[in-house]
């Protein structure tokens, strides 16, 4: 494994040196967090202008081999607990192990195989006593909830202490088209988070940042509103955040990060909804 320091501004997939088990710092998480990425072909079925994802290709990923993403992990885990990673690839303040999160080079429930590997990542954590000590994440942009075989995924995850963050980065169709490269409709997105949040404790994560110069339209923001406000009841909160890593797309040139203060602004309309909200700048 590599002795380079983790830093919150590298989130490699490469870093451990596997296939689909890699460490990051994360911000908005508070420590170090095994990702599991399941889209090892860098193919997503979005493609938002903010991706960091180098190469980055529309698609669904190969079929998973599952019991190499459980040596991996297992390996990782030890040399986690027991070894020294903590000590020589983690900084002071942040050298603790908080999640394992689904997230990778792509939408991890395009995998077929994501239910079984939920499945094995709770199984691990059990074997390594660190079930209910570690929490299981998914991060998505839920547009497969719609799918059987991932709602029997996340609802695990759900009964497992896990919980979901879900992408919504506007509340219009257009938005959603400039930012994330999908034509799917507000209403829908709002019905598969609903869905989600039945299953499993689900936050909804938005990226601010400035694209052109310009902070989001108000027209943006009370769409956004009206779109999160029928569903506060049932969210756990929402994570705003913005640029901590450079894009990798076209439009990086044109993107630029948001201010703290807007965003505290933005924060402050949506807790007026009743809900939680947690501000990475």
């Amino acid at each position: 494994m590599s002795r380079i320091l983790l830093k919150t501004d590298d989130h490699s997939r490469d870093s451990a040196g596997m296939r689909y088990v890699y460490p990051v710092i994360s911000r908005r998480a508070g420590g170090v967090s095994v990702g599991i990425n399941l889209n090892p072909n860098n193919a997503c079925n979005w493609r938002c202008v903010y991706c960091q994802v180098p190469d980055l290709q529309r698609g669904g990923p190969p079929p998973i081999d599952l019991a190499l993403l459980e040596r991996e992990l297992n390996d990782f885990l030890q040399r986690a607990g027991s070894g020294d990673f903590m000590a020589t690839r983690v900084p002071e303040g942040v050298r603790r192990l908080v999640d394992v999160a689904f997230s990778g080079n792509g939408e991890p429930t395009s995998a077929a195989e994501f239910a079984a590997a939920v499945a094995l990542v709770e199984q691990v954590l059990d074997t390594h006593g660190l079930a209910g000590t570690v929490v299981m994440r998914l991060i998505t942009n839920g547009s497969l909830l719609d799918r059987k075989a991932v709602q029997t995924g996340i609802a695990r995850i759900g009964r497992a202490g896990g919980e979901v963050w879900f992408k919504i980065d506007s509340g219009t169709s257009a938005g959603l088209a400039r930012i994330n490269g999908t034509r799917v409709r507000p209403e829908l997105v709002a019905r598969r988070l609903a869905c989600c949040a039945a299953l499993a404790p689900t936050w909804v994560q938005t990226c601010l940042f400035r694209m052109d110069g310009e902070v989001p339209a108000e027209p943006e923001l009370q769409a956004y509103l009206a779109l999160l406000a029928p569903l506060a009841p049932a969210l756990a909160g929402v994570h705003l955040y913005s640029l901590a890593r450079p894009s990798l797309q076209k439009e990086a040139p044109r993107l630029g990060r948001m201010e703290a203060a807007w965003m505290e602004e933005a924060a402050e309309r949506i807790r007026q909804l009743g809900l939680t909200v947690r501000v990475s700048p």
